[in-house]
């Protein structure tokens, strides 16, 4: 799971934002400093991919992703929003948490089964709320790469996730 790799430099909490095209903006800049490439390619595949149906998974969750032909392996980022914008979610709540994914054209059959996976990854309530709670990339980093059931973090009382990929 690519989610459970993710270096310090991949995690970005707390991101001050003024909606979705700023969060996609700052994101995609920080994914294209880290991968040392140009951040307006990376912008744009993700505005194409955004504008064919929103990443929106619910829950408060967005998985903006898009396939280019310019990288060779998996770039994946996490980044925790400061506060929650609209990412056209189909239960309407706003997004605070943003798993971003680039996959290399060259290895797309396997972009899919990795989604779900993160997907299934996310219904868990204790992960959900760990990653909102989490005052550092280390703890996320534990949280993603732990079990679920051992994050001693309170949950919402019918704090569930239904995920229906397009």
């Amino acid at each position: 799971m690519i989610f459970k790799n993710l270096s310090e430099k991949d995690i970005f909490l707390d991101v001050v934002t003024k909606g979705k095209p700023s969060a996609l903006s700052k994101i995609a800049s920080n994914i294209a400093q880290r991968i040392e490439a140009d951040d307006r390619t990376v912008l744009r595949a993700l505005w194409e991919r955004e504008n064919g149906g929103a990443t929106g998974i619910g829950r408060g969750i967005a998985v903006p992703h898009a396939v280019l032909d310019s990288i060779s392996n998996p770039v994946a980022s996490f980044t925790r929003l400061a506060a929650p914008v609209d990412f056209g979610s189909a239960d309407g709540d706003p997004v605070d948490l943003v798993f971003t994914l680039l996959w290399p054209r060259s290895a797309a059959a396997k972009f899919l089964p990795t989604l779900a996976q993160l997907c299934r990854m996310l219904r868990a309530p204790r992960i959900r709320e760990g990653l909102r709670l989490a005052q550092s990339a280390d703890e996320v980093i534990t949280i993603l790469e732990g079990d679920p059931r051992a994050i001693d973090w309170p949950v919402p009382e019918g704090a569930g996730i239904s995920v229906s990929l397009r």
